[in-house]
């Protein structure tokens, strides 16, 4: 039985255009977050788009991961804060 998705929640305004700017510059980062099932994760890969979908925002990774934005705890070991 498949559980509805949470309800999106932004990510810091600040926080999202670093992201911008890490894709820009093509910048490897360390990517850690949790999966769908509240797993934690710790991945290096270059932002390669970030995107909204069905009203939630999306990271892509040059490897092809997908993160939901609410699901990052830390980009380049800075911790994600709070909403704006």
């Amino acid at each position: 039985m498949n559980t509805p998705e949470p309800a999106y929640t932004p990510i810091n305004c600040d926080y999202y255009d670093r992201l911008e700017a890490w894709a820009t510059m093509h910048t490897v980062c360390l990517l850690k977050f949790y999966d769908e099932e509240g797993t934690e994760h710790e991945v290096s890969a270059t932002v390669k788009d970030l995107y909204v979908l069905n009203k939630a925002e999306y990271l892509l990774a040059d490897n092809g991961l997908v993160i939901r934005l609410d699901r990052l705890i830390a980009v380049n070991n800075i911790p994600v804060p709070q909403s704006c």
